[in-house]
């Protein structure tokens, strides 16, 4: 296939589309990895935030490990290249074929969440002959200040062990000879601004270090897991978040053993900025309170506006001049397929979108609700959204809306 075909193959792709602009995305990881001084330190890339091939290929060349919350997680990061020893796998609900699938392949670690689930691990890990390493995942208790729909350590939260039944947790695991206690684990929510919470989860985790060491127990690793966010509101103030800042909470607020570990998991920091979502508008029309872009991008495309009311800055690729005001809404037949209100340059039926900060938790929360098609990846190495834009009346022209 020739370059020139490859092009014009990519720029027939219909709208909506995400766009994933490489080049911010090895920046973010250069920047990440240059802030990561501390040897002991060890990143795992959080694939539920993105699970596209080439993002993760790009990951992994950047020395990072996999953070998995599913089988198939397991199974993509395996495909992709991701050493088993660089793979841990969390989440409340493991079924058997995914404990099957990670005690098998010899990971790093399960995040283990209960005390009913040590039982149902030992048994898998007999099957094996094999030990499984255990991390605790601990519910410290510490607000994350974020959103009240992706906080995850609090006492109201489903996730991980409360920490007031650590220690029976420790008196389970030590009766199982399957079993290894290798660490402890934390994630106290996501989409997290201030860097307070990070250091009241460090005296948290000091305090559950201090007591396991009591115990005569000693921790390999220290997983905090992630949560650092990005800015939604003004994107270009921000492409690529203070990794250098966050990582230096760590290494002053957590205590740590000789020898001990402290592991990372990252999604969004990682890729939120460098994906956007494409939309073409089919419709602006005039309502009773206000004026209506229809664009041909909804929920199925984009989830997060209609699960939790986020926002995500709306730019007319097309046009410039005065903004006047408008609703941004998809097609789905739902009063929540929206993407709120916003300014923007008088807007016209033809018009291109380009929805921000769409690079996690966009495609991978996709669906074809409606029975509609998935929106495809365009990368920044097959063309520019100028270039697309400007090629584009030739090859769609062709096409309906």
């Amino acid at each position: 296939m020739t370059q020139n075909l490859k092009l014009k193959l990519k720029m027939s792709v219909r709208t909506p589309f995400y766009y994933y602009d490489l080049a911010l995305l090895e920046n973010t990881l250069q920047s990440m990895t240059e802030a990561v001084t501390n040897p002991n330190f060890k990143v795992h890339y959080a694939i539920k935030a993105n699970a596209e091939d080439r993002i993760l290929q790009t990951i992994k060349d950047h020395g990072l490990g996999a953070d998995c919350v599913s089988g198939n997680e397991i199974k993509k990061a395996l495909e992709i290249g991701f050493e088993p020893q660089d793979i841990v796998l969390a989440g409340i609900g493991k079924s058997d074929e995914e404990l099957d699938l990670a005690i098998s392949h010899g990971i790093h670690s399960i995040n283990c969440e209960s005390i009913e689930e040590l039982e149902v691990i030992n048994e898998i890990a007999e099957r094996h002959n094999a030990i499984a390493n255990i991390a605790f995942r601990i519910n410290p208790n510490v607000d994350a200040q974020t959103h009240h729909k992706i906080t995850t350590g609090l006492n109201e939260n489903k996730f991980g062990i409360p920490i007031t039944e650590l220690d029976a947790a420790v008196d389970e695991i030590l009766q199982h000879k399957n079993l290894a206690l290798k660490g402890i684990h934390f994630h106290i929510g996501s989409q997290i601004l201030s860097l307070n919470p990070f250091a009241n989860l460090c005296q948290q985790a000091n305090n559950v270090i201090d007591n396991l060491k009591a115990r005569g127990i000693f921790l390999e690793h220290i997983n905090v897991g992630g949560g650092l966010g990005i800015n939604y509101t003004d994107p270009d103030a921000q492409l690529i978040p203070n990794f250098i800042e966050y990582f230096k909470v760590f290494e002053k607020f957590l205590r740590l053993e000789k020898g001990q570990t402290v592991h990372f998991e990252l999604g969004r920091s990682i890729v939120g900025q460098a994906g956007s979502l494409i939309s073409k508008v089919l419709y602006v029309k005039k309502g009773a309170n206000s004026n209506f872009a229809i664009i041909d991008a909804g929920m199925t495309d984009l989830m997060r506006p209609a699960l939790y009311n986020a926002f995500h800055k709306i730019e007319n690729l097309t046009k410039d001049g005065n903004n006047e005001s408008y609703h941004v809404v998809g097609p789905i037949c739902e009063s929540s397929d929206t993407f709120g209100k916003t300014d923007l340059p008088k807007t016209s039926r033809g018009d291109f979108l380009m929805i921000r900060s769409a690079g996690a938790y966009g495609q991978v929360l996709s669906s074809n609700y409606n029975l509609r098609d998935r929106a495809e990846s365009i990368y920044s190495d097959d063309t520019t959204l100028e270039e697309y834009i400007s090629n584009s009346k030739e090859v769609l022209e062709e096409q309906a809306f």
